[in-house]
């Protein structure tokens, strides 16, 4: 799935970005009209995600600050926030629960049994919740200048922590058991098309593919950078990043399986749990555990900042794209208009530091990160190597970079990427699962609410190109045939008022024939 659809979707996003020198709505209205609404699609995404994303930083700085204490508190059972059940070892009964499940649900979360029940607010946490944001707003305020400067520590820093948990995990008895468990293959798993989705689905998410932030940050890249070797350092050093932390993680449950008795597979889990229920365990046993967690949740506090960093940048490009001047004179400085939107966006993750927010957390990410990707990626990949095309984007390359993409990029963007997607697409509806934490499924009616923030991105597409086709001159045939013409919109902004029907339609200025001044090198 990386070589097959990570990087050839990625060498497509990244050269459409830096070609337009736009982000990503103006650049899905650019090179195929009809499909505009993609580009705001992706904004919508990112807005939502960026809503309950932060809510992971607030955890992961809830138990940096906690990891100053001694002993650690997820690691004994004699705290007001445990139950009868609880227990300092992992067990298979079904009535017992661990100290750091207990911490997590207990102490940090307070979290409600059911969906249905929201409770109170957890003070801490939204406390918490903002101190996140304003770290945010101070990292992005000046724009992808002063954020490039900061990625500089927080994308580098994780990876020595990563290797001095790996050298320390790597010792501990059964290492060697949980890694063999994470790099042996079971082949016959090939045979199942979910599998692969999976694959494809984590290539998606990893990489950022759909979400906007390749086109928002590639925008401002000169126009004769080399996309392809960009292309090639991103998706290699994300792929060998997550083979890296996978060495991390299963050292550290071999060790924990050789401890408690259990097979590696029994402690293998997946969603908040393996960060902030099973592998803080492992703490115990390490040498001056407070300072491996401590920098262990500030390395999750450097990761989660990169992330929320590329979704904040894509509302704040597509905006500034599409309103700059009229933002500008409202706001009078950018920064207050990024300080606006931050504020808004905190407000909308307060449900996240409710009791129930956990519920909430969940359902937000099923449907978002898992429904409304996969047809954000379809749609896009039609609009560009369908309609826009592929002679035209190889062409683009050339006139920025000198040379024409090779056959494996055109063979991919003409017909792999397109059917692969497709069939992703059609398996993901098929083998669609409602939304569940743990045991508990959610009820119909969540699951419906789930259904409505998965459209607030997806309606954006069809919205989109019914717009497109009402403002678009001439009869039915001919709006059609213009709506899949690459700058046709330019055109029709062009036009005088009465020549478009009456409709208001983005000035042309927003559109400029020569390439904008380059605002930095990101």
């Amino acid at each position: 799935m990386l070589f097959l659809l990570g990087i050839p979707l990625l060498y497509m996003e990244l050269t459409v970005g830096q070609y337009t020198r736009r982000g990503p709505v103006h650049a899905l209205a650019k090179v195929c009209p009809l499909l505009k609404g993609v580009g705001l699609a992706s904004v919508a995404i990112s807005f939502i995600m960026c809503t309950y994303y932060n809510v992971v930083i607030t955890w992961a700085l809830y138990y940096l600050f906690n990891s100053f204490q001694q002993p650690l508190p997820w690691l004994s059972c004699n705290n007001t926030w445990n139950t009868e059940n609880c227990t300092s070892h992992s067990s298979n009964s079904s009535y017992s629960s661990t100290a750091s499940q207990e911490f997590f649900k207990y102490r940090m979360l307070q979290q409600t049994h059911t969906v249905e029940e929201a409770g109170q607010l957890r003070w801490e946490l939204f406390l918490i919740l903002m101190l996140a944001w304003i770290l945010i707003y101070f990292c992005i305020f000046k724009g992808v200048k002063s954020t490039g400067k900061v990625v500089y520590f927080t994308a580098l820093f994780p990876y020595v922590i990563l290797i001095a948990l790996l050298i320390n995990n790597a010792q501990l008895p059964g290492a060697l058991d949980g890694i063999t468990f994470f790099i042996v293959p079971k082949w016959d798993k090939l045979l199942s098309v979910e599998v692969w989705v999976n694959a494809a689905a984590q290539i998606f998410n990893s990489i950022g593919i759909g979400f906007g932030s390749l086109m928002a940050m590639s925008s401002y890249n000169s126009f004769n950078n080399n996309v392809l070797k960009d292309t090639l350092v991103i998706a290699i050093i994300n792929s060998l990043t997550s083979i890296l932390a996978g060495f991390v993680i299963f050292s550290a449950f071999g060790y924990m399986s050789y401890l408690q008795g259990l097979p590696v597979s029994d402690l293998a889990v997946d969603g908040p749990g393996l960060v902030y229920v099973v592998y803080p365990q492992a703490f115990a046993q390490m040498p001056v555990p407070q300072l491996w967690a401590v920098l262990f949740f500030f390395m999750l506090l450097c990761l989660g900042l990169d992330s929320e960093f590329a979704m904040v940048e894509v509302m704040v490009t597509s905006l500034m794209d599409e309103f700059g001047q009229r933002l500008i004179t409202i706001f009078k400085r950018k920064e207050l208009f990024v300080l606006a939107l931050c504020g808004a966006a905190s407000l909308l993750g307060i449900p996240c530091v409710m009791q129930v927010g956990i519920y909430v957390f969940q359902l937000m990410d099923h449907y978002t990160a898992i429904v409304s990707i996969m047809f954000l990626a379809f749609f896009e990949v039609i609009a560009i190597c369908w309609c826009y095309g592929v002679k035209r984007l190889s062409n683009n390359l050339k006139e920025m970079t000198g040379s024409k993409p090779n056959i494996f990029f055109i063979a991919c963007w003409l017909i792999v990427d397109p059917l692969l997607v497709t069939v992703i697409l059609v398996f993901s509806v098929i083998q669609f699962k409602p939304a569940r934490y743990e045991s508990y499924v959610f009820p119909p009616w969540a699951q419906g609410v789930g259904w409505v923030i998965a459209l607030a991105s997806i309606i954006w597409i069809p919205l989109g190109a019914v717009h497109t086709l009402f403002t678009l001159p001439g009869s039915l045939m001919q709006k059609l045939k213009r709506s899949i013409t690459p700058g046709a919109l330019d055109e029709i902004s062009k036009m005088p008022y009465y020549e478009r029907g009456g409709i208001a339609v983005t000035s042309s200025s927003q559109y400029p024939t020569e390439k904008p001044p380059i605002q930095t090198n990101f």
